[in-house]
């Protein structure tokens, strides 16, 4: 059975990433616009790149002070995650 909502006690960006694993852009973009700093900013960038807009996800790439990746969607999506989970 898979939930409809986040489990509890995820952080901010991780519930924006389990959104966005569960199909949902529009909870997890509105998520990610509230998470400052450099890991809301690679969030967003992930999901604009998602959303085929690569103007604003290379905004905010260099927001987040990366650079945009050859990598697969799925792929980024793992990195991010396993990124968020060993903070």
């Amino acid at each position: 059975m898979q939930s409809a909502e986040p489990p509890y006690g995820l952080t901010p960006a991780l519930t924006a990433m389990w959104w966005d694993g569960k199909g949902d852009w529009d909870a997890a973009h509105d998520i990610a616009q509230e998470i400052t700093g450099s890991t809301g900013s690679y969030i967003h960038a992930y999901l604009h790149r998602k959303e085929g807009d690569p103007g604003n996800a290379a905004y905010w790439y260099a927001r987040a002070g990366r650079k945009i990746p050859k990598s697969s969607l799925d792929e980024e999506w793992n990195d991010i995650v396993m990124e968020l989970l060993r903070s």
